[in-house]
């Protein structure tokens, strides 16, 4: 498989067309963002983390461009599906895009006239056991009149991506694949083993997408786990931090998770409920995985309640009150704030009539969302001990490792501290409060 097509070019997709031109397949990336499409011909990155050096070391290579162009998929040997699958405001799961990507390429899957040779379809977006074998595979072959298995190839895979991780990369993080036929699964191998250090191939599509939700599910619920202790303990007088670091000392039987604010991310906050609304056709209810999602859905208002309080200490309301939000992304050291926790917390400040700022130096200004575009262009503070010091209280949403913690106990009045990165820093002028 000489030439490959990536559709969608966002945090998983980029990364991805990236390693496979490092590895001397030419990649052409499909995007309906025209913005992305002009930024990669032009050797440009639009994601903080990737350099722009390495997307125009490979264009300029003629290893890599991007095109809205669908046609183009006739003269490519696999196409990979990378595109959102978000969740509706019922919770029901979203997968239009997967669908109308099936729409898009169907025209043109063919087998090579010369060749003989079938393409290969695989789909990453994250979903519910049987999009792939069923919902995409239905539109596949009624759009193209073929059918999978005979006259093209299709599977599963599952994203693993992790933004501004440096221990793991897209290289050496091993891949599930599910085949919809051992044929299909034996051409999905031998593609990814042209870019990545080791694959594990599963019995079928359906086993792989479980997989990509039992991993997200496994986080979801150690989180909310947590987050819930941090309540109880805090009753308590107790520090769940210190308690946790304290667990973590045992070599077996426990793994530290870490409380926050709330969820975010791409996958965290969704993926669990996909599961939840498909178990429902098989008359199977999540109880378990349902009472997670409610825990970490409600520490916002938890943070809130934090930030009454603290505010009270010092004498202050929350009403009319200037607070600003540290940290804007949904991860430490990244520019992606998809699903970011910071987001509900500054509607519901708002909500109750403060006035809201952030401050984050990874999203200097706020990019148009699908959730929350009332906050669109809405730019983040300047760091310095003027506009620090003029906000009643900072909450710190995300621990970025570029911020100056002790400046920010210098600079302000009042600290939320929600990740704990004020622990062990002398609060020379704030009065610091955990949440």
């Amino acid at each position: 498989m000489n030439k490959i097509g990536i559709v969608g070019l966002g945090y998983v997709g980029l990364p991805l067309a990236l390693q496979f031109a490092k590895s001397g397949v030419t990649v052409v990336g499909l995007d309906v963002d025209q913005k992305k499409i002009d930024a990669i011909n032009a050797g440009q990155s639009y994601i903080e983390h990737i350099p722009a050096e390495i997307v125009a070391e490979h264009v300029t290579a003629d290893r890599f461009s991007a095109t809205a162009d669908f046609s183009v998929v006739q003269e490519l040997d696999a196409v990979l599906i990378c595109v959102p699958t978000p969740l509706s405001k019922h919770r029901e799961p979203d997968i239009s895009y997967v669908l109308q990507t099936g729409e898009a390429i169907a025209p043109y899957l063919k087998p090579d006239e010369t060749t003989g040779i079938r393409k290969l379809i695989v789909l990453e977006s994250t979903t519910f056991p049987g999009t792939t074998e069923t919902d995409l595979r239905e539109v596949l072959e009624k759009c193209s009149g073929l059918k999978a298995g005979e006259d093209f190839h299709l599977a599963y895979s599952p994203e693993r991506e992790d933004p501004g991780r440096s221990d793991h990369s897209v290289k050496s993080i091993p891949k599930v694949m599910g085949g919809y036929t051992v044929e299909c699964l034996t051409r999905c191998r031998e593609l990814y083993l042209l870019a990545l250090q080791k694959v594990h191939p599963v019995s079928s599509c359906s086993v792989a997408e479980a997989t990509k939700l039992t991993e997200n599910i496994f986080r979801s619920v150690n989180i909310a786990l947590v987050n819930e202790l941090k309540m109880v303990y805090h009753a308590m007088g107790i520090d769940v931090w210190e308690v946790i670091n304290a667990a973590a000392t045992k070599p077996f039987g426990y793994m530290p998770f870490y409380p926050g604010p709330g969820l975010g991310g791409h996958c965290i906050p969704i993926d669990p409920f996909y599961l939840t609304w498909k178990a429902r056709e098989f008359e199977q209810y999540t109880r378990f995985i349902e009472l997670a999602g409610e825990i970490n859905t409600r520490m916002p208002d938890y943070v809130i309640e934090r930030v009454v309080a603290s505010l009270n200490e010092v004498g202050k309301a929350l009403k009319n009150s200037r607070i600003l939000v540290l940290g804007l992304a949904y991860k430490p050291n990244v520019d992606d704030d998809r699903e970011s926790p910071s987001y509900s917390l500054m509607d519901k400040l708002k909500q109750r009539g403060a006035e809201v700022s952030y401050y984050d130096p990874h999203v200097p200004v706020i990019k148009p969302t699908r959730e929350h575009p009332h906050w669109e262009g809405l730019k983040s503070v300047q760091w310095n001990r003027d506009s620090i010091a003029s906000f009643d209280a900072v909450i710190v949403s995300t621990a970025h490792r570029v911020v100056n913690y002790q400046e920010l106990a210098d600079w302000s009045n009042c600290i939320i501290d929600t990740r704990n990165v004020m622990a062990g820093i002398p609060p020379l002028k704030a009065s610091v409060w955990k949440a």
